[in-house]
């Protein structure tokens, strides 16, 4: 029989809060953790200055001072996002068998805060050079690199680097390096791409919201969408092989039960909106791996840009995957910022906790759909009725992909889809 994977543990560190309580209040109150950057001052010169912040973040509680200096704030975030998920699941922070345990996290900008102190003491400074952490706390599989080490875990390791699409990619690939044998995946993303050179990269592409009204900023799918705010953090997952965690008797939040991922073949250009026809092909495939049908979807959880045109792409996939049935939508991007691969790694964390508790939030938007983008928007919070989400992402220059969880039944001994 093929392995079934299962995630038994939710490690949460984002603008919603530190820890699945705070996240999961945060969202079924419609709380919005946006606003002012903190991280440094992002003055007049950046049309740009709202975003997600984890606020009052102590990475200290997580990390030992030695390697608080040898990494970037994204790879602390990483840090207490595995630690809390390691506890959540029951399990210890040294493996007492490494080799059963594995680490595929997802990235993109690498760490920026890091990058932009020891460039800015390259350049500016009279010593002309950079700190010995440089090349290690800036590479993009920092991360994963530094939490294997950290606890230990010396299974098959990896960095999935497919920008927003990521965070997903990494459990399609947690689930594939369980099939072959590892019991043990921790998976998931982080992210902080709040540093000058950071924003600078991504208003080049033209998608961020210049609006300073953090209620305005960012409002997917509406006629007034003015682009994404940015945004920090995101959630790791213990990802497990469904028998190894029965036997153990840990709670199981649900299965990852299929995924689909496609390509444009196309830059991210000015003009660009992504392809529909081959995001609905990523959803598609997620659905057929999982052996479901679009009828027994109970909620999808999108992509949700921000942008026009990139809004009505995603709607027009939406249909052509749902056809007549409209299925329901709920987005919290919102209310937190988008945080690249951590912003999909959160939308897995939210649609598995409504699983557990029985209740699909409602959507933090559009208050008025814009032409194209007319989906079945969840107005407010209602139970689920077959415990099926599908999350979606799409990534810069052309990653598309989607992600099928089954959530286990509130009250169950912990089996997915039992």
């Amino acid at each position: 029989m093929t392995a079934r994977a299962v995630v038994t543990g939710i490690g949460v560190v984002a603008p919603s809060g530190v820890g699945v309580d705070a996240h999961w209040r945060s969202v079924t109150a419609g709380t919005r953790s946006t606003g002012p950057i903190t991280l440094f001052d992002p003055d007049h010169r950046y049309p740009t200055r709202i975003a997600g912040e984890v606020a009052g973040f102590d990475a200290g509680r997580y990390v030992d001072n030695r390697r608080l200096v040898q990494t970037d704030r994204w790879t602390h975030l990483g840090f207490a996002a595995t630690t809390l998920a390691l506890a959540d699941a029951g399990l210890p922070e040294q493996a007492p068998d490494p080799y059963g345990y594995a680490v595929t996290l997802a990235s993109s900008s690498g760490g920026n805060l890091f990058g932009q102190r020891e460039l800015q003491r390259l350049w500016g400074g009279p010593s002309r050079t950079v700190g010995a952490y440089q090349s290690i706390a800036w590479f993009y599989a920092a991360s994963v690199g530094q939490v294997s080490i950290h606890h230990q875990f010396k299974g098959p390791c990896g960095v999935l680097v497919t920008e927003a699409a990521g965070g997903l990619d990494s459990l399609a690939h947690a689930v594939r390096t369980i099939r072959r044998g590892t019991p043990v995946v921790i998976a998931g993303a982080t992210e902080c791409p709040l540093s000058p050179y950071a924003l600078a990269c991504q208003l080049r592409s033209g998608l961020l919201s210049p609006v300073d009204d953090p209620e305005r900023a960012y409002q997917p799918f509406d006629v007034d969408a003015a682009g994404y705010v940015p945004a920090e953090g995101g959630a790791v997952f213990v990802v497990e092989e469904r028998g190894h965690a029965v036997a153990r008797g840990a709670r199981i939040y649900g299965e990852v039960a299929g995924w689909g991922a496609t390509h444009d073949a196309a830059h991210t250009g000015p003009e660009s909106a992504g392809d529909p026809v081959q995001y609905a092909r990523a959803v598609r495939s997620a659905l057929d791996r999982a052996g479901t049908g679009p009828d027994e979807v109970d909620v999808v959880l999108p992509d949700a840009l921000g942008v026009a045109r990139y809004d009505r792409s995603e709607a027009e996939a939406l249909r052509r995957v749902f056809g007549a049935r409209p299925v329901p939508v709920t987005t919290q991007k919102p209310l937190t910022g988008r945080a690249h691969q951590g912003g999909s790694a959160l939308d897995v964390a939210t649609a598995l906790l409504a699983m557990r508790h029985d209740l699909l939030p409602a959507s933090a938007g559009p208050r008025r759909p814009a032409d194209g983008c007319e989906l079945e928007f969840l107005r407010r919070p209602r139970r689920p009725e077959t415990g099926v989400a599908v999350v979606c992402a799409r990534g810069f220059d052309g990653f598309n992909s989607a992600l099928v969880l089954r959530g286990a039944r509130p009250g169950s001994d912990g089996g997915a889809g039992a």
